[in-house]
């Protein structure tokens, strides 16, 4: 099954991709390229690196909602995941955040913990830290300073190593032609959440298995921070990839491996 999908939350909706036969739901959130482009349309495209997930599980792929309203934060956006769940009959599942993604996963593990079976945050941070408002900061300015261009090229030198750059370097005018918005809105909203955000006062709450995963050279989100995690959440487990940063979930061929191993304990 492979279905492209949109759900009522409040005042607006929210799309998702679902892929997957199983009964166990695997809820996947994205980082800040949601705010670029969504998942809209997109099951196909996105299902692949699932394939080995689809008989025991359903896996659902979420963009935040589609009316972001100004000073939207993180916590807000938890909470409108959490109604975007239970309108879906969703009354359990594994949550999987990718950076943004797993700043969000953070809060809905601590404030709607009748939801997360198990939590899964991948390259991402407690709160704000330097590391991240530089470089989030930067991508602000180059939104109305910069050609959109050179915005997915300072993007990829922060999230992948110069060997995956060099390889796929020829690829990135594509792929800015493909992901340049009518409007900058939502990736900016999106962007001042993040410079807003500190869960640190929520990590106690969070008591459901934990499985943290990095890499020890992430140039977005800072090394300290999945230590921060490991400290702050009881129990947790924490990976680091050794050489790997940002986008680790891309570059190590063993990362979803790793994911379903966990999920499946």
């Amino acid at each position: 099954m492979r279905k492209n999908g949109c759900v009522k939350v409040g005042n607006t909706d929210m799309y998702y991709v679902a892929f997957g036969e199983g009964e166990k739901n695997l809820i996947v959130l994205p980082g800040l390229s949601d705010g670029l482009w969504t998942v809209k349309g997109k099951a196909f495209l996105l299902a692949g690196s699932y394939k080995h997930f689809f008989k025991d599980y359903t896996v659902y792929m979420f963009s935040r909602k589609n009316d972001l309203p100004e000073n939207y934060s993180i916590k807000e956006m938890a909470d409108d995941q959490a109604e975007a769940l239970k309108n879906l009959g969703i009354d359990k599942a594994i949550v999987m955040g990718v950076s943004q993604g797993g700043m969000v996963s953070q809060y809905l593990a601590a404030n709607h913990p009748e939801l997360v079976e198990k939590l899964i945050l991948v390259v991402t941070a407690p709160y704000a830290n330097d590391t991240i408002k530089s470089v989030v900061t930067k991508w602000i300015d180059m939104t109305s300073n910069d050609t959109h261009t050179n915005l997915m090229l300072d993007t990829a030198e922060k999230v992948y190593t110069p060997k995956f750059n060099e390889k796929n370097k020829k690829y990135l005018p594509t792929l800015a032609r493909f992901t340049k918005p009518a409007s900058y809105d939502r990736f900016l909203i999106n962007a001042h959440a993040i410079l807003n955000f500190d869960a640190r006062g929520e990590l106690a709450k969070i008591k459901c298995p934990t499985y943290i995963l990095s890499g020890n050279r992430d140039n977005t989100v800072g090394n300290d921070a999945p230590y921060e995690l490991k400290e702050g959440i009881a129990g947790s487990e924490l990976e680091i990839f050794d050489g790997l940063g940002h986008g680790l979930f891309e570059e190590d061929k063993n990362f979803y491996n790793k994911v379903l191993e966990y999920c499946n304990r």
